[in-house]
């Protein structure tokens, strides 16, 4: 593979990780009950539910500001679905769109310089490589939260591994040598 292939390729690989980690996450906050599904504590966005509605509102926003189209929600704390089966769909639909827009970039699309605003309204210009970098990382810091109020509610046993080794070895981008 030439130095260009693994360069599209590494985000190809991360966004068809985020949506394994999210299903996995997904699976496992379904096993909570409600009040602990709600249950402000104390992480940024108060809640698993809160957690869960700013990594939409996030991925939407970052999408909208990469793509030009789709929702911008207007504040990084809006609730946009009230259930757990209404956040999930559209946490499937996301990861899907998200997936389709990375296997249609290539190295000079990668290299581009994105320009856009924060929702502040300060005015930004990186290169996309560097954006999606932010992107990828931005969910897996908040998947750490929901993983940690997730073990505190189910026990580590209850959580599921969302380490990006194992999604490697799982999908084949790793092997037993």
């Amino acid at each position: 593979m030439t130095p260009d292939q693994l360069f599209v390729r590494r985000y190809r690989d991360l966004a068809a990780y985020n949506a394994w980690a999210n299903r996995r996450l997904y699976a496992a906050v379904g096993r909570l009950d409600d009040g602990q599904y709600r249950a402000d504590r104390g992480a940024f966005f108060g809640s698993v539910h809160g957690t869960l509605n700013h990594l939409l509102v996030g991925d939407r926003l970052w999408t909208r500001r990469i793509t030009g189209t789709g929702d911008e929600p207007a504040r990084l704390d809006t609730i946009l679905f009230r259930t757990l089966p209404e956040l999930a769909e559209a946490r499937t639909a996301e990861d899907a769109r998200i997936s389709a827009h990375m296997d249609g970039l290539d190295a000079a699309a990668l290299a581009a310089e994105l320009h856009y605003a924060n929702v502040a309204g300060a005015r930004f210009v990186q290169p996309l490589a560097t954006v999606l970098d932010h992107f990828f990382n931005h969910q897996t810091h908040h998947r750490g939260q929901l993983h940690c109020l997730v073990s505190g509610f189910l026990g580590n046993e209850g959580a599921p591994s969302l380490d990006l080794i194992a999604f490697q070895r799982e999908s084949g981008l790793a092997r037993p040598g």
